[in-house]
């Protein structure tokens, strides 16, 4: 829903009913993952999307009807693989879509949701997608009061337990960025599965930590942030260390590696990619990387830096374990050269390191295309 926000603000601010449509359950080869959205606003204007164009159509008649009713719609998209390119769901699978009618007066709370996510702040939107308390209800969850409404909450799923039940859960799956269905009882039961809830958590974007200002830092700035990563580019050489010579928007910091990490927060989604090799600045930098969480942590260099890097972090007192979780040389074997192909060597290991992927060509494998 990020992508599509502007959109979603101008309509609400205006008063004017949308569609909206989201993604909330996926099997087999669905293109999109849950959270995914689209909108249908006035105009039969439409933004955003829900499975890459197999189903759009169908679901912008859906949007105007619900926007026409004011009644939220659960609908299931699915086809074999030898029915879905007839049908105009080319990749197989299955999708199942929430659609319900968003307005100041259908969803009060959607103002304030939209304010802390336009502006990186985490919350979670939970919403009834089946059970015996009305379809579409939502309660909005920020981690404390500091951080959104009085109590950090706004809406109602029907019930009080259920809200205080789901209000906890709501919070651990913020936590860990998560997006999830969970069961209850109609008001809580933890044991109990009639009423199906989806927690949409939006947690500010994951870090990219990029480690020395040269020529391939860019370009690897670059495709961190098209990646949808807050990125900070960090050398001790102010000389080199100048936003002019990085993308619009990232973060450029003047201070010894090591420093700057000790100092800064890194988390379980954190990729931090180390461009120094320079042992002055690399060896105690990723020192302090290893032992830290991290989501991934790439250093450039030569097999023979690598060597002399690994020795020396041993020496040092990292464990085998801790050494394991370095990637060294950074990147898959693309046969890069440029700054540019080095920089898509590296995303592609980070893709890949964060959905279990191969790296093999697709044509050399079998099986699903997105394995869960």
């Amino acid at each position: 829903m990020r992508d599509i926000l502007p959109a979603l603000n101008e309509w609400y601010a205006a008063g004017s009913p949308f569609g909206l449509a989201t993604v909330v359950s996926v099997s087999r080869s669905a293109p999109r993952e849950p959270g995914a959205a689209m909108a249908v606003g006035p105009g039969d204007e439409v933004v955003g999307s829900v499975s890459g164009g197999c189903v759009e159509g169908a679901v912008f008649e859906l949007a105007q009807e619900v926007v026409e009713s004011g009644e939220a719609r659960l609908e299931t998209f699915g086809y074999s693989d030898e029915d879905a390119f007839a049908v105009g769901l080319t990749c197989g699978g299955e999708i199942t879509l929430l659609v319900r009618r968003v307005s100041p007066a259908d969803d009060p709370a959607f103002g304030a949701v939209a304010e802390s996510v336009s502006a990186g702040r985490p919350v979670t939107v939970a919403t009834v997608i089946d059970g015996p308390v009305p379809l579409g209800a939502t309660l909005a969850v920020w981690p404390d009061e500091e951080s959104g409404p009085p109590g950090g909450v706004s809406g109602s799923l029907g019930s009080t337990g259920l809200d205080v039940a789901v209000t906890a859960d709501a919070r651990g799956e913020l936590a860990q960025g998560a997006t999830i269905r969970r069961h209850y009882g109609p008001h809580g039961e933890r044991r109990e599965d009639a009423v199906t809830v989806f927690l949409n958590s939006f947690a500010p974007p994951p870090r990219m930590l990029v480690f020395g200002a040269i020529d391939y830092a860019a370009a690897v700035a670059r495709i961190g942030a098209f990646l949808g990563y807050r990125v900070t580019v960090c050398d001790a050489r102010p000389v080199f260390a100048t936003p002019k010579r990085f993308p619009e928007g990232v973060e450029v910091v003047v201070d010894w590696p090591h420093r700057y990490l000790s100092g800064t927060t890194t988390d379980a989604r954190t990729v931090i990619c180390v461009l120094t090799h320079d042992p002055k600045f690399d060896v105690p930098l990723l020192e302090e990387a290893l032992r830290r969480p991290a989501a991934y942590i790439g250093a450039m260099g030569s097999r023979r830096t690598h060597d002399d890097r690994m020795k020396r972090l041993a020496e040092a007192g990292l464990s085998e374990r801790d050494l394991s979780r370095l990637r060294s040389p950074v990147g898959l074997d693309l046969g890069a050269r440029t700054p540019e192909e080095v920089a898509v060597s590296v995303a592609a290991e980070i893709v890949a390191l964060r959905w279990g992927g191969s790296g093999a060509p697709l044509t050399a494998t079998g099986g699903a295309i997105h394995p869960r």
